[in-house]
């Protein structure tokens, strides 16, 4: 299944449109991708050095037509980590595109390492971070199957114009992108911040359909206060890549309901190529907190401790999801791209959700969030969320019996240990508080907990 060797069909229309205006058509994406890509042995890999731009989208389209296996990096990761990448991974092949220039580099770094899986199609950062040897295998079924699943139930067509509010390296851009290009639609390139002013004057002379946004994406969405903006040309607008509050959620409900736009909650993992579940927008309503059910094609169900699946509604499991979008399993070097399916296109989530008896799912952990406090099991998602609710951004890690609460610096720290102690009624002995210039997050917005100290 490869759904990119027919985009022919879409020759005449626009693929793409670049941050200074420019188009570029089906037919352009297509002869540059693949004269790119025909320098590369099929079935070597890649590395592609990449950012929102049209030579870096034709390049990976190119590749993915060509058989070789793209492995995305981000833009902005360090030299110093590339190198340690390559020497773990071994690539034919590393490819740079010069959006400046209209041009690019490819260069040739062995003729032929080991073998790769023959079904192996796209390697991708989990969403962790890109420091991270770790990747995520995908074959061509993962990446075309969920694709179609989300151009089925967005209902994407070639009309529609989606604009990038998130790297085409993380899983969930990627995703934006390849549902829009099966279904010959046109995508507004830019990597610009959605704060700045460069995003809205593009925004503007471009009229984009749609775009999808992180929790942070809209968080930042509420201080340049969307309620007030004028987006005639928006029809629907997506959230994924982590938790979004059901007050914020309800809020942008109201919002959108105003503006006549369907606001489209969703989740998914890298792992399954992406995204996994939607809550459909007229089904929204008093259920602000709940993912929603799964995509065309996939399942949810829950799991306990033992591995039983659990029938029941509202009893909390661990949540698992079959389907074709479900990822090989991970790699940390170039010797185990060679292995086979470890998933069976079963997933499990490491998240802790429930149904109700409506067959919608809500998130209310992760497996591993958790700390045991004076033998309470308390989770660490919950108390970021009591606190956010509060107005306190954090982050929280910690082990049993000794919880760390990282806080911006400015916030009272003896005033959040009070009040967590008032919130989980445990003692305070049991809070540490710190000061901290930024909470780290990653280019998705999601917290970096492995850089803050337990």
């Amino acid at each position: 299944m490869n759904r990119f060797s027919d985009l022919e069909r879409f020759a005449d229309r626009t693929a793409l449109i670049a941050s200074d205006g420019q188009q570029y058509s089906y037919k352009w994406l297509l002869e540059y991708g693949d004269a790119v890509a025909q320098q590369a042995a099929p079935r070597s890999l890649v590395f592609l050095i990449g950012s929102n731009t049209p030579q870096c989208i034709a390049g990976y389209v190119g590749f993915i037509r060509r058989g070789a296996v793209p492995v995305l990096i981000n833009h902005t990761v360090s030299q110093e980590m590339i190198d340690q990448l390559i020497d773990a991974y071994k690539p034919e092949y590393v490819y740079r595109p010069n959006a400046e220039l209209n041009d690019y580099e490819l260069s040739q770094l062995a003729t032929r390492y080991s073998q790769l899986y023959p079904e192996l199609g796209l390697i991708l950062t989990t969403s962790g971070s890109t420091g991270s040897p770790k990747f995520v295998r995908l074959t061509y079924e993962n990446l075309f199957s969920n694709a179609e699943s989300i151009a089925q139930y967005l209902e994407i067509t070639s009309d529609d114009r989606a604009i990038t509010t998130l790297p085409m390296t993380y899983s969930y851009g990627l995703s934006i992108i390849n549902s829009h290009l099966i279904s010959g639609a046109c995508i507004i390139l830019t990597d610009a911040p959605i704060i700045g002013k460069e995003f809205w004057a593009l925004f503007k002379e471009q009229n984009p359909t749609t775009f999808g946004g992180v929790p942070f994406v809209y968080d930042m969405l509420k201080k340049l206060r969307f309620a007030r903006m004028n987006c005639p040309s928006l029809k629907y607008i997506t959230q994924a890549g982590g938790h979004l509050s059901a007050e914020l959620v309800k809020e942008y409900e109201d919002i959108c309901k105003q503006k006549g736009i369907k606001f489209i909650v969703m989740y998914g993992q890298t792992e399954a190529t992406a995204r996994m579940a939607y809550m459909p927008w007229d089904k929204l309503e008093g259920r602000e907190n709940s993912i929603g059910i799964a995509i065309p094609g996939g399942e949810f169900f829950l799991v306990d401790d033992e591995g039983s699946v659990i029938d029941q509604p509202e009893v909390p499991g661990e949540l698992c999801y079959r389907g074709p979008n479900v990822s090989l399993g991970y790699a940390t070097c170039r010797e185990e791209l060679a292995k086979g399916d470890e998933n069976g296109g079963v997933l499990h989530t490491g998240d802790v959700a429930k149904r109700d008896a409506e067959g919608f799912y809500y998130i209310v952990g992760r497996k591993k969030r958790f700390l045991k406090i004076f033998g309470n099991r308390v989770n660490l998602d919950e108390v970021q969320a009591l606190l956010l609710k509060r107005g306190i951004e954090s982050a929280c890690v910690g082990k049993d019996d000794a919880m760390k609460v990282y806080v911006v610096t400015g916030t009272d720290c003896n005033a959040v240990r009070q009040l967590l102690a008032e919130l989980t009624h445990l003692n305070l002995s049991a809070f540490t508080v710190l000061n901290i210039d930024a909470i780290p997050r990653n280019d998705a917005g999601k917290i970096l907990y492995s850089k803050l100290e337990n």
